[in-house]
């Protein structure tokens, strides 16, 4: 039994969930949710017992002096409560940590366990993918879910994919298999910058998740974070014609995919989500270095790398969106770099890697291409 003290009844809560790792290109993901808790001033409450859950030679802890005094800190998964107020206040309880290496279905099993003591009603879980996106255009983000009422109501898409899949596909059907409303949302992250920070796909999860929840979240310098991290990728495609010509070829893909999208309906809701933001932040924005390009050693020249794995998790505007690949080569067997993920009991903890076949974003073909969700 879960005893939660000094954790107030809560109002209307919904869990938002991130997991660095494989289901995290460019920890895009799980710096939302570390957005939510510095903004709202999360308070965290509870924290699941490392010993249980992760490999230590994967996920090493760390060491640190605290006024002179050394101290260490092991990767797990901490939970904290943020109130948000205004006409309609309601709560989140927000769960970031390190996608487990072991015992994934007990690690899901007692963060249900939270969700069922603290009456949460929904469980919004995040992700990003690589995918071949170009950065110049809004980042794709796909919600779904494996609840065909769900998917209805929230016009969703529902997931049919089969594969392999990251502790989010596990955490979606978890909830669903419990009874508990679950959804993913997913963004697509350039592959050929996939290092991070990514502020932009970022940015573009609170603003999904904000319309999903309802609320107004307060976005902080982000939207000028953003706008520095593209002004600085232009910078570094210019650089390189051939580089410049592969991120237009994109772009003309991405277009041509979007032209049925582009009705006065569409219009529409994109010019409503625009006035419910507020001005972006203002101040002189740092550019970051998110270009992630590969240098060809014999002519000097930069190219985009290219994903290694296309499969199941590929989808429109996203062609071969990569899954693990690009992952550290430390790991155990079945975990090490590029390769593909074992499910629950192989997982990989590369922070730059994606969950491929979790969620394909923006405009993805259930049936063609695979889904988001397991």
């Amino acid at each position: 039994m879960i005893e939660l003290e000094g954790v107030p009844e809560l109002i209307d809560p919904v869990m938002v969930a991130a997991f660095e790792g494989w289901n995290d290109a460019g920890d895009a993901a799980s710096t939302a949710v570390a957005h939510l808790d510095r903004e709202w001033k999360g308070e965290v409450f509870a924290a699941l017992d490392a010993e249980d859950y992760y490999d230590f030679q994967v996920n090493r802890p760390t060491v640190f002096l605290d006024n002179g005094v050394r101290k260490i800190t092991w990767p797990t998964t901490r939970l904290s409560v943020v109130r948000v107020g205004g006409d309609k206040p309601r709560d989140l309880v927000l769960v970031r940590g390190i996608e487990p290496s072991m015992r994934w279905r007990s690690f899901c099993n007692e963060l249900l366990a939270f969700a069922h003591e603290l009456g949460v009603e929904m469980v919004v879980i995040l992700g990003a993918l690589l995918g071949d996106t170009p950065h110049t255009r809004p980042v794709p983000v796909s919600g779904v879910t494996s609840d065909p009422d769900l998917a209805r109501t929230m016009d969703l898409e529902e997931t049919r994919y089969e594969g392999p899949t990251g502790i989010v596909g596990i955490l979606q059907e978890a909830c669903t298999h419990a009874g508990v409303p679950a959804v993913s949302l997913w963004a697509a992250v350039p592959h050929y910058v996939s290092q991070p920070p990514n502020p932009k796909a970022t940015l573009a999860l609170l603003n999904r998740l904000e319309d999903l929840i309802g609320l107004r979240i307060p976005l902080g310098e982000l939207p000028e974070d953003a706008r520095a991290w593209q002004l600085g990728v232009d910078q570094l495609a210019a650089e390189d014609s051939e580089v410049a010509e592969y991120v237009q070829t994109l772009e003309e893909a991405r277009d041509t995919a979007e032209l049925p999208e582009a009705s006065g309906e569409a219009i529409a809701r994109e010019f409503e989500r625009y006035l419910r933001r507020r001005e972006p932040g203002t101040g002189p924005g740092v550019a970051t270095e998110g270009g992630d390009f590969l240098r060809d050693s014999g002519s000097g020249r930069t190219r985009p790398p290219k994903p290694e794995q296309p499969g199941p998790e590929s989808v429109p505007g996203a062609d071969s969106a990569e899954g693990p690949a690009g992952l550290p080569d430390d790991g155990p067997a079945g975990e090490t770099g590029g390769a593909s993920a074992d499910g629950p009991e192989g997982s990989a903890d590369g922070r730059d890697g994606s969950e491929g076949p979790e969620g394909p974003p923006g405009g993805a073909s259930p049936d063609a291409d695979g889904e988001a969700g397991e």
